[in-house]
């Protein structure tokens, strides 16, 4: 949850790098609290209202954390626009996400592992 939580403090943050840790957790919660708004919907009998809203509020953030992952592998956040490629595009990020970040500091910051 820590790792949630700091992709939240970092709400806007497209600078910098994020370990694989911080990106798969904040994927993790995010499907769980994103199930959780789909069943409170389902509760009340609204179309997507607390989904909708949970999603717009997590846009940002994702597309951060996104990007800084990018460039934990050393690649521009741009390429994150490789994902409007049908499959592939997907199946390429998802490389991405999962290779290990490259070690020592690379042009978009220090190894975040280092930090620690």
């Amino acid at each position: 949850m820590n790792w949630y939580l700091k992709v939240l403090q970092q709400y806007a943050d497209f600078n910098g790098r994020a370990r694989r840790t911080e990106f798969w957790m904040f994927v993790l919660f995010n499907m769980i609290f994103s199930i959780i708004a789909n069943v409170l919907d389902y509760m009340f009998g609204t179309v997507y209202i607390f989904a909708g809203i949970y999603g717009l509020a997590m846009l940002i953030p994702g597309l951060a954390v996104s990007v800084r992952r990018l460039h934990d592998v050393g690649k521009s956040g741009w390429m994150i626009l490789v994902s409007l490629i049908p499959v592939i595009g997907f199946i390429w990020l998802l490389v991405l996400y999962v290779t290990e970040g490259t070690p020592g500091e690379n042009q978009y910051g220090p190894n975040p592992k280092e930090e620690l």
